[in-house]
């Protein structure tokens, strides 16, 4: 069993499903309208307003959340937390409210999501078709082909601020309506040639704004009821002569949605003449359905974080055979100091893949290189938590741990760092260990087991010891060394 928690830009919502056969169920969903976005003060912060909004309904959605037993829980936050000046600042109270780490995820992250979503919903596996998701606070255009992405952008307009920006108050007229049509068009006209139609077959529309504006249209009988050129316009039109927001009164549009769906309409209707869009056709899945998904390829061990990090590598030509080497290394090292858990074990992996991403910049202070692009970096699948304990371990992988500020304290983390330290110091000095050359154990102290035959074969190994009590020396913790015929 699956949740997906989206923390949006309008709404805050979370599902729950369960993978069956070819399909993930949906058990739950709840939606909670915060309205983030529209929480933006003049400066790009939160107000506290919006700050107790949202903790409000984590709390909320984690006694949901209580009642069930989960293979994998995912929060994801997009655009609002993307932009705000406080966002950062602001996690760790959201991370305790709901009980779990939360991703603040890019717009091309958010735009591979709703896409895996709609694709595992659809069953034409060869179909070219473009996918269209129109949030609070940006819109995506995804192009691809059956599951396979192959091209996604995200664009910075979105329904709160259009709504804000052109139907102050709550006015509705022709000349506003022309207006927010007009400054959308304006952001994606540049970007629209790889979009148009002869490129795909079919274009979908996976979000609620766009669902609601073709449930509107289809239950008032607006047109022929398909989400057209000719549907929207004349939605636009009934829209225009209610004059007001507070007086919209339509079947199939909440009182409460009205506000922003305005501001969808907008863009939609800049979306389809832009990109030459005949029909678009609504679908129920998207983000959350894409993040149950991508929990569940997880699982099966196809995790999109081993994608990510291997295309970081790639950019900053590190050496996969060097990469690799230290990986497996460090990866057995751990094994053998027997951490309490294995929650830091693809973490130190991951990390030892990308040790040498700073050399890229410069071989002096190379791991602080490494450590500064990991923990910035656009990684997608990874949240900012596991960026930074990556950011740390890469830090310490050489040179003094005072600097880790007291990390190593952490018995499981200390592993870690130990485990990476070795792995690099072995590819370093080119040794291939055979079984039974080198064990390391640590509790309150390390203890390190190295066969007189390795000792004597690689001289400089010792000298590197040597550094390594003088360096775990520093922050409290012994090093001793304990040369063996062979260990047992």
């Amino acid at each position: 069993m699956y949740a997906a928690v989206d923390l949006g830009s309008n709404s805050f919502r979370l599902s729950i499903g369960r993978h069956d056969g070819e399909t993930i169920r949906v058990l739950k969903s709840v939606r909670e309208p915060i309205r983030l976005a529209a929480g933006l003060d003049a400066s790009g912060d939160l107000t506290e307003a919006a700050k107790q909004a949202a903790l409000a309904c984590l709390a909320n959605f984690r006694v949901a959340l209580a009642a069930y037993r989960f293979d994998a829980v995912r929060v994801v936050a997009t655009s609002a937390m993307r932009v705000a000046r406080n966002g950062q600042a602001f996690l760790p109270e959201l991370e305790q409210a709901i009980g779990h780490p939360i991703e603040i995820i890019s717009g091309e992250e958010e735009g591979r999501l709703i896409y895996m979503g709609v694709a595992s919903s659809l069953s034409a596996p060869k179909e070219r078709r473009l996918v269209v998701d129109i949030g609070g606070g940006s819109t995506e255009l995804i192009l691809g082909r059956g599951l396979d992405i192959e091209r996604v952008e995200s664009f910075s307009v979105g329904t709160v601020k259009q709504s804000l920006s052109f139907f102050a108050g709550g006015r509705i007229d022709a000349v506003s309506f022309e207006h927010a049509i007009l400054s959308a068009r304006s952001h994606f006209e540049d970007a629209a040639p790889p979009y148009h139609p002869h490129n795909w077959s079919q274009a979908y529309g996976s979000s609620g704004t766009v669902r609601t504006i073709a449930d509107v249209i289809a239950k008032n009988e607006l047109g022929d009821g398909r989400l057209t050129p000719a549907g929207l316009d004349a939605l636009k039109k009934r829209f225009i002569e209610f004059g007001d927001v507070s007086r919209i009164d339509m079947p199939g549009l909440r009182a409460d949605r009205a506000g922003t769906i305005i501001g969808g309409l907008a863009i939609l209707i800049a979306l389809v003449a832009e990109l030459g869009i005949a029909e678009l056709v609504p679908v129920e899945a998207g983000l959350r359905m894409g993040v149950m998904w991508d929990l569940y390829l997880r699982s099966t061990q196809r995790d999109r974080r081993d994608e990510s990090v291997r295309m970081l590598a790639t950019r900053f030509h590190v050496d996969e055979e060097r990469a690799a080497r230290v990986a497996q290394a460090a990866a057995m090292f751990y094994t053998q100091l027997k951490p309490a858990d294995d929650s830091l074990a693809r973490l130190l992996y991951w990390s030892a893949w990308m040790h040498e991403v700073g050399m890229v910049v410069s071989q002096t202070g190379a791991h602080k290189h490494a450590a500064y692009m990991v923990e910035n970096a656009d990684l997608p699948g990874f949240t900012a938590g596991e960026q930074k304990t990556m950011s740390r371990l890469i830090l310490a992988q050489k040179g003094n741990l005072r600097k880790l500020g007291g990390a190593q304290s952490a018995p499981d983390f200390a592993k870690a760092v130990l485990a990476l330290r070795f792995a690099i110091l072995l590819m370093h000095a080119r040794i291939e260990l055979a079984p039974g050359q080198l064990r390391l154990r640590m509790k309150n102290r390390i203890d390190i087991e190295a066969s007189r035959d390795l000792l004597a074969e690689h001289p400089t190994i010792s000298y590197w010891i040597e550094k390594e009590q003088e360096w775990w020396d520093e922050v409290g913790i012994d090093l001793a060394v304990k040369p063996v015929q062979a260990i047992q």
